[in-house]
């Protein structure tokens, strides 16, 4: 289905097998999570989670209140209830429920009133269709939207400075990204005006961006700021100063190295805010209604972690691989067989990979080739023109049929059908130091295939293709994309597209 090994660039080829480590002073990475993993992610750790819950009481009551000012105490409660739903999801839907760092009810005002009116409009429709004679007359109806619109202001003024107040007392740590002078000014702001909630720790800079004087600019206060470079200090900040909050002042997605530092932060659970520059939309200036942090344009980036299928992934590789072991198993005894003739005893391979969360494992294969030590296995690279190799041990590798085993490692839970393939630890040492993004694809268990090899991303190929194909299926993953994937990698088999 794919190839033994993983994808390498052309021009930064792996070392050959003479300038690799033996296996015993091999730097291996550790079983659990790996080195720059961050700490998982805690419930309720964004200002949103905080503030949601406040907003939607406001409203609810205010709803409750004219509703029973309006309609009197004889009011149905069925109507009560869907005057109340219609509302909530009409203010959710309008973004009012995602405030930003210093929300204003004022300029929510015109949304507010919109809303009322409309929720108000309907449920006068539906009460005068039900009951005609208590239909209700224009004057009062937008008497009711009007004493909506004012609880609902009032109530959310009451949230909007009971949190600031909340604030100055308790600032959340924030990390910003970015490179001077704008990242430091940024700081210097939120050190002065803690109404905003985010309190600096530390300035980080991307390593694809130059680095810049930690002189702060001329006019800023607050004490001086760390520079924060590699993601062992990133790691050891988020420890030690619990942060929560994290402002980019440069795009997120501009390259490689800040989309992994992304990446980091949604994983680790903190809220992200796009400012300044970073907080135009498609190139274009900031939109009217974007929140500012004292004249830093500002916008929350939505950071919903991606699905990665839990337990529906999990039934569906139980299934199809117990199904694929029942219904395999006379070719699994027939390419034993042949092995066993082909290269004597040994029939499994058994090789150290390095799956999800940086955890080793024991991958197996049919055995399609004799190393001369176990340095060699865990070090050659490519098998392409392995003159060793035997008439047996092509066929299975061309077929795919040399990685069947591997449904054994998918019900044990150590891999998937579908997913990132693994690789072994010293190729994963060398990728984690050069591609940023290799750590990410190890936020989902490893795959026998995935959407890289099935757009041909097989042997000798570019690492960074690999990666980037890699976390794209886990940003955007779906029961229906492993079908696919299933699909299309069987009819690669078939084809004989394989290594």
């Amino acid at each position: 289905m794919t190839t033994e090994s993983a994808d390498a660039h052309r021009s930064a080829r792996v070392p050959p097998p003479s300038a690799v480590p033996r296996p015993a002073a091999m730097v291996r990475p550790p079983r659990g999570p790996g080195r720059e993993t961050l700490p998982p992610p805690r419930p309720g750790r964004g200002v949103r989670q905080r503030t949601v819950a406040p907003l939607m009481a406001a409203d609810a009551l205010a709803t409750a209140a004219t509703t029973l000012l309006v309609l009197g105490t004889g009011t149905a409660p069925t109507a009560l209830g869907l005057l109340l739903v219609g509302l909530l999801l009409l203010h959710s839907h309008a973004g009012l429920y995602r405030p930003g760092p210093a929300p204003s009810t004022l300029n929510g005002l015109p949304t507010l009133l919109g809303r009322s009116a409309v929720c108000w409009c309907a449920a006068a429709a539906v009460l005068a269709a039900v009951r005609p004679g208590q239909a209700l007359p224009p004057a009062l109806l937008v008497g009711a939207v009007a004493v909506q619109t004012a609880l609902v202001c009032g109530g959310r003024a009451a949230v909007h400075r009971a949190r600031r107040a909340a604030a100055r007392r308790r600032p959340r740590a924030t990390l910003i990204v970015g490179t001077d002078p704008a990242a430091r000014q940024l700081a210097a702001v939120l050190h002065t005006h803690p109404e905003y909630g985010m309190r600096p720790v530390g300035v980080v800079t991307p390593p694809s961006l130059p680095p810049a004087g930690s002189d702060a600019p001329p006019g800023a206060s607050g004490p001086p700021l760390p520079r924060i470079g590699s993601a062992q200090d990133i790691t050891r900040a988020v420890i030690q100063h619990t942060v929560r909050d994290v402002v980019f002042t440069l795009p997120p997605y501009g390259d490689p190295h800040t989309t992994a530092l992304l990446r980091r932060f949604i994983a680790q659970g903190s809220a992200v805010w796009l400012a300044g520059a970073a907080a135009a939309r498609e190139g274009r200036t900031p939109h009217a209604d974007t929140d500012h942090l004292r004249g830093f344009a500002c916008r929350p980036l939505e950071t919903a972690p991606p699905r990665h299928g839990g337990v529906s992934k999990r039934l569906l590789d139980l299934t199809l691989a117990a199904s694929g072991l029942v219904v395999t198993a006379p070719v699994l005894l027939g390419c034993a067989l042949a092995v066993r003739l082909a290269v004597g005893p040994g029939v499994l391979f058994r090789q150290e990979r390095i799956g999800r969360g940086g955890r080793s494992f024991t991958l197996l294969k049919f055995r399609t080739w004799q190393p001369c030590d176990e340095h060699e296995a865990a070090t050659r690279w490519s098998l392409a023109d392995e003159c060793r190799m035997s008439r047996a041990g092509r066929l299975l590798r061309r077929t795919s049929l040399d990685e069947l085993p591997q449904l054994w490692n998918v019900l044990r839970g150590e891999m998937s059908l579908v997913g990132p393939r693994p690789e072994r630890p010293c190729f994963v040492e060398e990728f984690l130091r050069t591609c940023p993004e290799y750590g990410a694809r190890h936020r989902m268990p490893a795959g026998m295939t995935g959407l890289a090899q099935v757009h041909g991303l097989r042997g000798d190929t570019s690492v960074e293709d690999r990666v980037r194909f890699d976390n794209l299926y886990i940003d955007s993953w779906s029961l229906r994309q492993d079908l696919l994937i299933l699909l299309r990698t069987v009819a690669s088999v078939v084809r004989l597209e394989g290594r």
